[in-house]
């Protein structure tokens, strides 16, 4: 696995991320990874609080990761950077600003679960980035373990074609290694987790493992041209063509290869490793990153050391010692002491430090290059999606995408003197989690704090507690609704008159509105005016005072999406007529043809998944329907019933407590945002 000593040196780098729902492993497999690499020297435990990059307190009292963690690791001569991701729906905002700055990942299942609700959103957001992955099936040491369930799951519900290249060894607690399909050899851990070497494969495996090798040779035939040719040439396909072939095959997507092993165990790590290295791209494997200039025009940027600087900020982080600004450069190098242009805020900085990250702790370097993925201390004004290049050649690269948060509560300090600190620290916890969103209340006056989900405000307001030392009170958890057309209008006609000396304002305009098919397709404008009666200037100017309006609707001030707007007449003045006037023309016509519509009011809805004993369903499912849930799927498997519902989250507060003692804290249960549903005329208020 080793690269000749004349290729590119960024041949040799690896940015992955570990993708997993909650409880699949990933710490486990990150932290066995820096173990196998001799990073670290005893193995960190997730139960015993000991993980490197689990390194919070919160998640070490909690036993999940929360907050996304860089690690650095050599393995055959290769540099391969680590994210170790969180698994909770609540955290999935820091899921895609991870994937955003990614080239590869590895995607953990559970080997009796297959793949669960998180599994499946972290692939989706991994698909919408276009990464390549690869999968690790854990746990094959738990009773129930079965390598070709997980197998089937993947295909089913994430729809690549999952090609298993190892066989496993042994079953649940005799679970010991696995057969290499590719060399056809028997790769070995003894009861310590320490490599026994290669062997050949077992006898008694030893048809089953040419049946296997033989038919993932012909899965890959089908897949990929060059191994069909050689297919049909010779019958069969050699290592080397199967190896290449796979390769080509992950980093178009058109597949993913499917490892097994056990984490906790330590077995199955070193040939993770080695597939990370084989099929995972490097960031020449990668498009150029594509950005904007300052002219507005789409340039590419090579992921060359030579050529200007541009790297991405996707993590902000306040420490003790200063604020820490995590980076990946897409290309160019960057020294100590260098100044660099921060296109997002538009103003010179200056790089203090620059930081090889692993975890909490952190090694300086002189300098980094395309591919890196560091740390910097001295950043004054950079966030989460700041765009920093060479002065000399500016440009700003596409930000990960910010969710719109879902629940709020209030917050206030519980000394009167300490409201200054409180509003400084909450916007210091915006500032490192853009998911986070501060504003007050223009009819109460409170400090609202608005996140992902329940979890997530409490991890909030456990940090201001924990890490600033002070005390707050707070409100009763309130979700976002939103506003909808349920019937719109048509020829809605508006006029802005304006006369108060000097120059006066005149607009005209018609409007039609519609719903859209469903909430969450947002917003559509169009103009179907003829004879130029509204230039298309000023059409312009109506759509963005459309979208203005959409801000507050007329049911409760919540904002508007699912609707259409049609321009379809109008009229001007020749004096008085400009963009200001069919901007307020658009808002004004637009909120009172809202009034004249009959409005729908839409509440935030959830997918539950709930696994609990068989003898506890019928409470649970009768809970669930006291929600206002509506159950979508029953399945049982292992002695569970696994229970998933479409419910509003407002109904959700407080649940994991509720399901505890329903089922004498043997339930778990799981969300996923399902976008949103209209709420009843008088839902209860939670």
């Amino acid at each position: 696995m080793r690269t000749p000593m004349n290729a590119d040196p960024l041949a040799t780098v690896r940015n992955l991320g570990i993708l997993a729902h909650v409880d699949a492993g990933k710490t486990t497999v990150t932290e066995r990874i820096l173990y196998a690499t001799g990073t670290t020297h005893k193995r960190g435990e997730v139960h015993d609080g000991t993980t490197v990059t689990d390194f919070d307190p919160q998640e070490r009292d909690r036993g999940i990761t929360i907050f996304a963690a860089a690690v650095s690791c050599v393995w055959e001569g290769h540099r391969v950077n680590l994210i170790d991701t969180p698994g909770h729906v609540d955290f999935a905002d820091e899921v895609e600003r991870s994937l955003r700055v990614l080239d590869g990942a590895v995607a953990v299942f559970d080997a009796v679960a297959g793949v669960e609700p998180q599994s499946e959103s972290v692939w989706r957001q991994a698909d919408r980035h276009g990464v390549p992955r690869i999968a690790f099936v854990n746990k094959m040491d738990r009773a129930g373990a079965d390598l070709d369930a997980a197998v089937a799951s993947i295909r089913e519900r994430l729809h690549p074609a999952p090609l298993a290249v190892q066989l496993p060894i042994g079953a649940e607690d005799a679970f010991t290694g696995v057969v290499d399909l590719l060399r056809m050899r028997a790769l070995t851990w003894n009861g310590d987790g320490e490599a026994a070497g290669e062997a050949p494969v077992p006898e008694e495996l030893r048809a089953e493992a040419h049946r296997r090798r033989r038919l993932l040779e012909e899965a890959v035939a089908e897949l990929h041209p060059g191994a069909l040719e050689e297919f049909c040439d010779t019958g069969s396909l050699g290592t080397g063509t199967l190896v290449s072939a796979l390769r080509d095959l992950t980093l178009g997507g058109d597949a993913v290869v499917v490892l097994c092993g056990s984490a906790y165990r330590n077995r199955g790590v070193e040939p993770l490793l080695d597939a990370v290295l084989a099929y995972l791209p490097s960031p020449l494997d990668v498009p150029p990153v594509r950005a904007t200039d300052g002219d507005g025009r789409e340039r590419e940027r090579a992921a060359d050391p030579a050529a200007p600087l541009a790297a991405l900020a996707f993590k902000v982080n306040a420490t003790a010692t200063g604020r820490l600004t995590y980076l990946r450069l897409y290309a160019g190098t960057m020294e100590k002491g260098d100044t660099v242009w921060d296109a997002t805020a538009r103003r010179t900085e200056r790089i203090g430090r620059i930081l090889r990250v692993q975890a909490d702790r952190h090694a300086p370097v002189d300098r980094a290059v395309a591919g890196d993925i560091v740390a910097v201390v001295g950043l004054k004004s950079a966030r989460a999606g700041s765009t920093l290049c060479a002065p000399d050649a500016p440009l700003v690269l596409e930000p990960p995408g910010v969710a719109e948060p879902v629940v709020s509560v209030a917050v206030e300090a519980l000394r009167g003197t300490d409201t200054g600190r409180l509003a400084s620290v909450l916007g210091r916890l915006a500032e490192e989690d853009p998911s986070l969103v501060v504003r007050t209340d223009p009819e109460t006056g409170q400090t609202v704090l608005s996140g992902m989900g329940e979890l997530h405000l409490e991890v909030a307001v456990e940090k201001i507690r924990r890490e600033h030392g002070l005390g707050v009170n707070v409100g009763r958890p309130r979700v976002s609704h939103r506003e909808t057309v349920g019937r719109g209008v048509s020829g809605f006609v508006f006029r802005h008159v304006k006369q108060d000396g000097g120059a006066g304002q005149f607009a005209h305009v018609v409007l039609d509105v519609e719903p859209l098919d469903t909430p969450e397709a947002g917003f559509a404008f169009r103009s179907v005016v003829t004879g130029g009666r509204v230039p298309q200037e000023y059409v312009r100017a109506v759509e963005a005072g459309c979208r203005d309006a959409l801000a507050e609707g007329p049911l409760g001030g919540h904002p508007v999406t699912g609707l259409r707007v049609t321009l379809t007449d109008g009229s001007t003045h020749v004096k008085d007529s400009s963009d200001t006037a069919f901007r307020t023309a658009g808002r004004s016509g637009l909120r009172d043809a809202l009034r004249a519509c009959a409005m729908v009011l839409l509440e935030p809805v959830v997918e539950v998944t709930v696994t609990v004993p068989e003898d506890a369903v019928g409470g649970v499912l009768g809970d669930l329907a006291a929600r206002r849930g509506r159950v979508t799927g029953s399945v049982t498997r292992a002695g569970a019933t696994v229970v998933t519902a479409t419910v509003p989250l407002a109904e959700l507060f407080g649940y994991a407590t509720r399901l505890r003692s329903r089922t004498q804290g043997r339930g778990t249960f799981t969300t996923r945002p399902a976008g949103h549903a209209p709420a009843p005329a008088a839902a209860p208020a939670r």
